[in-house]
């Protein structure tokens, strides 16, 4: 199985079980006589551009061509696009109005690598639907989403095209990678530019058993180190004259994992304090080591700050007299949108078009809502399921897209339309 050209955007690929080259036969039936499923006419855009950015091989960075179809979409309704690149990644500005509030939208073009190609049901890149799903990579996180709110902007924007407000889309190719150079550097221009955000939905895969069912509100911080306790090398038979950084750290690594770091709050869980990897040793069984080395990483709260994090577990290891080096990376400070104007409207739309009443949650990892909030007092993440994310035969369900198009639609409608209702 061979994958599509990197950075080519093949849009013009046989679909597996799909007739849509059928004279007087829209997709929208198609779908519904094929898998006998309920879906809207409205389906149709949907799907149809979700397809089209699944077929852009953008393994992260790259964008595969993901950002030029999405511009040439917006474009004609009114929105004016900007490129916000750095280094080798391409990010995408685009708005639509000039007044406030600003709604945004945003998300990721650029997907995980495939993985072994032999082990996909069908090619990555070639968008397939079998069973009710769409197959792809990205199907999950995120193309489907963006497919949706394109299209949720677009059936707004033709319903009320004087609408109050303005709408943006914040897009970047690097969200799955090291993210250093995608949503920062837009944040960063924007903040340098005075430009703010009132209100935006980032879509990502937030949902567990079905469309809606769980938001998120906030996510936690992600505070990691590298730890290297120094030893001294020696022949194992004689361990008096060397020194063993592993029976020296493991007193305090037992205390480490034993503590119980804050007791959260209403919206958040405890922090955790998690090793990743540990490393220590020559390779051969009669040698101390002269170091070892461990990851970790802490889940935190806003009941702790990182700086008490570090001081406290730098305290520890001072304690047990360690002779120790150790390097720390901040790679998200947690927020948190408490109850408010979007959550509220997201609760409504989600509840009156799907009947469930979702559940706001903090859980999970990082996303790049923590870049935005700087800029956005009210974020939330909503998006389709995230079972199969980042995973072989990666797919999404197909009455979810016409869900998502919903849902982010009245979102619109009551944040910028209701506008109007306040102002009159």
């Amino acid at each position: 199985m061979r994958a599509p050209e990197a950075g080519v955007c093949n849009t013009s690929l046989p679909l597996q079980e799909r007739s849509t080259n059928l004279p007087g036969k829209s997709k929208g039936l198609l779908l519904n006589e094929h898998y006998g499923i309920s879906l809207p006419m409205t389906t149709s855009a949907a799907l149809d551009l979700a397809q089209a950015l699944i077929a852009c091989p953008s393994v992260t960075p790259a964008d595969g061509g993901a950002l030029d179809l999405i511009r040439a979409r917006l474009a004609p309704l009114g929105f004016h696009c900007g490129a916000i690149d750095r280094n080798a990644t391409r990010n995408l500005w685009a708005r639509r109005g000039v007044n406030p509030p600003l709604f945004c939208f945003a998300g990721h073009v650029d997907v995980v690598p495939p993985g072994p190609l032999d082990a996909w049901a069908s090619p990555p890149f070639v968008p397939a639907l079998r069973d009710g799903f769409l197959y792809g990579r990205g199907a999950a996180d995120m193309k489907a989403s963006l497919a949706a709110m394109i299209v949720a902007a677009e059936n707004f924007i033709q319903a009320n095209p004087a609408h109050p407000g303005s709408i943006a889309f914040l897009l970047t190719s690097d969200e799955e990678g090291d993210a250093q150079d995608g949503t920062v550097a837009v944040v960063e221009a924007l903040q340098a530019r005075g430009e703010t955000i009132d209100y935006c939905i980032v879509g990502e895969p937030t949902s567990v058993a079905k469309v809606g069912d769980t938001v998120k509100n906030g996510r936690r911080g992600s505070l990691s180190g590298r730890l290297k306790v120094k030893g001294m090398q020696c022949h194992i038979a004689y361990p008096e004259k060397g020194k063993n950084p592993i029976h020296a750290l493991a007193p305090a690594l037992a205390e480490l994992i034993a503590i119980r770091w804050d007791e959260g709050n209403e919206y958040f869980s405890p922090t955790t304090w998690q090793v990743s990897n540990f490393h220590a040793g020559v390779g051969a069984n009669n040698v101390i080591p002269a170091f070892a080395e461990a990851l970790f990483n802490f889940r935190f709260s806003p009941a702790s700050a990182p700086e008490d994090l570090q001081r406290q577990l730098s305290n520890i290891l001072d304690r047990h007299a360690l002779d120790y080096e150790l390097d720390w990376t901040l790679g998200a400070r947690p927020f948190l949108t408490p109850q408010g104007k979007l959550a509220e409207a997201a609760r409504e739309a989600i509840t009156e078009i799907t009947g469930i009443a979702p559940e706001f949650s903090t859980t999970g990892g990082t996303s790049d809502g923590r870049f935005i909030a700087a800029i956005c007092p009210q974020l939330l993440e909503i998006g389709p399921e995230n079972a199969t994310s980042h995973k072989i035969n990666e797919r999404i369900a197909l009455d979810a897209l016409p869900t998502l198009v919903r849902i982010h639609e009245r979102i619109l409608e009551r944040v910028l339309r209701d506008i109007r209702r306040v102002i009159a």
